[in-house]
């Protein structure tokens, strides 16, 4: 098994594993949600659910790409929280309470990292018809259009 398809899978299950404990342990995440969003319970399940369908998608190369995409958003979206966890002095009561350099290194050094990580699975791959995951389709496209050699062309 190579690096990339290595990378994948993991990812697949680290985020999927994520959304997850949204559903086991939600009592950690309300807490972490800024007092400026209403509906922490909303947000803490919208978040789960993105983070296991995204983390599926990782798994089904139609959808890898758009999977990436979608886990470099929601990371993006998650950066309030951080900002916010920070704001607290990195310690919520009766949730996280970490040094505060641990706080700053989740936003600025693991979040960008986490960004970078999920950019990999697409990183340089472009979409052909003749690419392994669409190589059925082409094969249908193809049967479908059987050429009649005597029907008139209008190219010249």
């Amino acid at each position: 098994m190579d690096l990339k398809k290595i990378n994948i899978y993991v990812q697949s299950v680290f985020y999927t594993l994520a959304g997850l404990n949204h559903f086991i342990n939600p009592e950690f995440y309300y807490p972490l949600i800024p007092d400026y969003f209403v509906f922490p319970v909303r947000i803490n399940f919208i978040a789960g659910v993105f983070e296991i369908l995204l983390g599926v998608g990782l798994l089904i190369p139609l959808l890898r790409k758009a999977s990436a995409y979608g886990i470099i958003l929601m990371l993006v979206a998650f950066i309030p929280s951080h900002v916010f966890f920070i704001q607290q002095g990195s310690c919520i009561a009766d949730s996280l309470c970490v040094p505060e350099w641990v706080g700053w290194g989740r936003l600025v050094v693991i979040h960008p990292l986490l960004i970078y990580w999920a950019w990999t699975v697409m990183r340089g791959r472009k979409l052909t018809v003749d690419d392994q995951d669409f190589q059925g389709i082409g094969e249908a496209i193809t049967k479908s259009k059987k050429v009649d050699s005597n029907a008139p062309s209008n190219i010249k």
